[in-house]
């Protein structure tokens, strides 16, 4: 059974992935065709994938999904501003990417976590990697475009922006988010 925290959190991950598959749906229709659309298109796929897999978890664990206001995605925008180019939207996934890779891996190591969801984030986190590489691929094609100086410096924004971002939801959110990862520590080893 979910506790409260649990389920608002696999809720957050499910609606940031329904939010990202919305959002490279989108994107990947309307950038013209080439290896970019052709992983974009992937890239989006992967995410609404997720979003399910999100939701059988849940699922499975007795629950539904919570209905959340806000995503992660939402809170760049403000943070860093609307990208302007699709070397601005690839920079700001790629630094996006790796905050949920890292935030998956550390909940897959929490003490006591149910299998379901320690399986649902292994599944997951294999896209991932794949997300991170293909980004880091096409950035680095961009910069005979872009200039490298250029590319880097916009990935430094965004990752200025995401430190304020991941700070912000840490705040709003960082007990339901501890209670979650060392909770079971705790019935495991006993409090400290």
């Amino acid at each position: 059974m979910l506790s409260e925290n649990e389920l608002w959190l696999l809720s957050f991950y499910r609606s940031s992935e329904i939010s990202g598959a919305l959002f490279f749906g989108k994107l990947a229709q309307s950038i013209k065709s080439g290896p970019i659309q052709h992983d974009m298109t992937k890239h989006f796929a992967d995410e609404s994938t997720h979003a399910w897999y999100w939701t059988q978890c849940i699922d499975r664990l007795g629950a539904k999904p919570l209905k959340l206001r806000q995503v992660y995605q939402d809170q760049y925008i403000a943070a860093a501003g609307m990208p302007a180019n699709i070397m601005e939207v690839l920079a700001i996934t790629q630094v996006f990417e790796l905050r949920v890779i890292s935030q998956y891996s550390v909940h897959s190591q929490a003490q006591g976590l149910d299998p379901v969801i320690r399986d649902t984030l292994h599944r997951i986190m294999e896209d991932e990697k794949w997300h991170i590489e293909w980004i880091r691929d096409a950035l680095h094609e961009m910069e005979n475009q872009h200039g490298k100086d250029l590319v880097e410096k916009t990935i430094r924004k965004f990752k200025e922006a995401d430190r304020e971002v991941y700070s912000h939801t840490m705040s709003e959110h960082g007990e339901r988010i501890k209670e979650i990862l060392y909770a079971n520590e705790r019935l495991v080893n006993g409090p400290k």
